[in-house]
């Protein structure tokens, strides 16, 4: 790249996939008070989609007023169902409820990226992705959480989809790096048009 990427996220699996794409990427995660962001952005009625997209933005804006003439990628996702947000969960109880109340329902993943340079916004997109999750017991998701807690506890909704969460669905509609958390593709896309990477 001619200039720098760096990536406003801890996320390894972000990081792993511009790794994995040949894009040399920096971590210097955002330090964001996200709740409080998310709780004033509820609290004006926002839709999530404009949460998820304020969360990037703010994200990338702060760690670019730091680096003078980088790209600086910012990226939030939630999950809306039922037109509310559910968030990571707190306890494996909550993670518990949360699946049980998604199952033999559709829920969207909402997973935004911004680009800012010198503090201000150079590209935005929002991935949208649909989930149809299968009528699994009480029995199997209290297992599933157990097995799993460890590594759910950081996923939006309590699952993670490459991972043994793949089994709690009967369709996806929609890029599955949106379910990862970055729309790859369309920034890739961004990248090779400004010249940026090789295309």
């Amino acid at each position: 790249m001619s200039v720098p990427l760096i990536l406003a996220s801890s996320s390894q699996i972000r990081a792993r996939l511009l790794q994995n794409a040949g894009v040399a990427v920096e971590i210097r995660p955002a330090r964001v008070d996200e709740e409080t962001v998310k709780a004033a952005l509820l609290a004006e009625t926002a839709p999530p989609r404009d949460i998820a997209d304020t969360l990037a933005e703010l994200k990338a804006r702060k760690v670019s007023e730091k680096h003078p003439g980088a790209l600086v990628l910012g990226c939030d996702q939630v999950l809306e169902f039922d037109g509310r947000l559910l968030s990571k969960p707190e306890s494996p109880d909550q993670a518990l409820d949360q699946l049980k109340a998604m199952r033999g329902k559709q829920h969207k993943l909402l997973s935004a990226a911004v680009i800012c340079r010198d503090g201000q916004p150079e590209w935005r997109h929002i991935g949208q992705v649909r989930l149809s999750m299968r009528q699994a017991s009480d029995g199997y998701l209290a297992d599933y959480v157990a097995r799993n807690w460890d590594s759910i506890r950081q996923a939006v909704g309590g699952y993670k989809l490459e991972e043994e969460g793949v089994c709690l669905f009967t369709r996806i509609d929609g890029d599955y790096f949106n379910v990862l958390g970055l729309p790859l593709l369309e920034l890739l896309n961004f990248l090779m048009l400004r010249g940026e990477i090789d295309s």
